[in-house]
């Protein structure tokens, strides 16, 4: 039995954990209100490593809108090839090469195409005129990695395999720039989609492709290569067997 004058209504100021809950307000971390009552800490923002980033104009696709290039597009039974209007071996490589290889950023036909069939060409029949270009490709590169594109990364990693192929230890001082984005993307074993082949079996899975590609820097790289791979990538172990 109630006692007279009680009332089943709760005291003044006394809230349910529901509208407490509804005057939360949410704040950022490490500040003073993070510290206050009624208050939710927002969580930091998502770091973005894999996320695409969109892709400028490059000046490939401007010297080749302009005619600059003597390439022309040749089909064979095949596939499609690049007709050189010239001996590749009497290209300027200090000059074109570097606009070559700012295509690779490029995806869509014949820009893609040119550019990387071009730079495979390019490096096949160029022997020592390639070295003293090196260190007008690496930005080139790093824009290209740098937009975590799965087809990009996919394309340039060869591009990477044949490059040091054919210089050697000539690219080991700059490993350091090129190999960070490898380090995000190294265990993701999925299918970039990349619908380019080069006369080679097919090879889409960007991790595989990158473990070959350190493989391939350790192999041609010398006595220094493993130390200066490691330095950036730490899981990585030596392919070399001594």
């Amino acid at each position: 039995m109630k006692k007279v004058g009680s009332s089943s209504s709760k005291p003044v100021g006394d809230r349910s954990p529901e509208h407490e809950k509804k005057d939360n307000q949410i704040c950022d971390g490490f500040t003073v209100r993070a510290m206050m009552k009624n208050t939710v800490v927002r969580g930091p923002p998502l770091a973005g490593a894999f996320k695409e980033r969109p892709a400028k104009p490059t000046a490939f696709r401007k010297f080749y809108e302009r005619g600059d290039f003597p390439i022309a597009l040749e089909h064979d039974t095949k596939g499609n090839k690049i007709a050189w209007k010239v001996q590749v071996e009497d290209l300027d490589y200090l000059y074109i090469l570097p606009l070559f290889f700012d295509g690779l950023c490029e995806r869509t036909f014949p820009y893609e195409f040119f550019a990387r069939q071009g730079i495979h060409d390019m490096l096949e029949h160029g022997g020592n005129k390639v070295v003293p270009v090196i260190p007008f490709l690496i930005t080139p590169i790093k824009n290209a990695l740098s937009l975590r594109n799965r087809q990009v990364i996919c394309i340039t990693l060869k591009v990477l395999q044949h490059l040091v192929g054919t210089v050697g230890e000539a690219l080991v001082p700059y490993y350091r720039q090129i190999l960070p984005v490898l380090n995000i993307f190294k265990n993701m074993n999925v299918n970039s989609g990349d619908g380019i082949d080069y006369s080679q079996q097919k090879r889409e899975n960007i991790g595989d492709l990158i473990q070959e590609t350190l493989e391939a820097f350790e192999r041609c790289g010398g006595e220094t290569a493993f130390r200066k791979i490691k330095q950036m990538i730490p899981t990585y172990q030596s392919c070399i067997i001594n």
